[in-house]
């Protein structure tokens, strides 16, 4: 696993703590063209996701990538994630990345 380059965990809300660093999103894509995704974020409020995917995407997908501002990431690295997620569970990870417990993550 490569760490010279870490990634935040990041819902809508937190996006915006981490403009121009590289973070990691899950979203529920709602709607894609011409290079942007809309998505919506575990969180339930809306991420645009910048690039194109190498595949065609599921319904919920991870995005890596750099914050490149409070509302959108431009994706370099792209996981579908199925049909189906936890999306609370996965919003708990990320107030759990950037609270209490963030030196276990970064």
């Amino acid at each position: 696993m490569d760490t010279s380059n870490p990634s935040v965990f990041v819902n809508a809300e937190l996006l915006r703590l981490y403009v121009g660093r590289r973070v990691r999103a899950v979203i529920q894509v709602l709607s894609e063209g011409n290079g942007v995704i809309l998505g919506k974020s575990t969180d339930d409020n809306q991420i645009t996701v910048k690039g194109s995917p190498p595949f065609p995407l599921s319904k919920f997908v991870e995005v890596i990538g750099i914050a490149d501002t409070d509302k959108s990431i431009r994706a370099d690295v792209w996981t579908n994630f199925g049909d189906s997620f936890d999306t609370s569970t996965f919003n708990q990870l990320c107030q759990f990345a950037n609270g209490e417990f963030k030196h276990l993550f970064i």
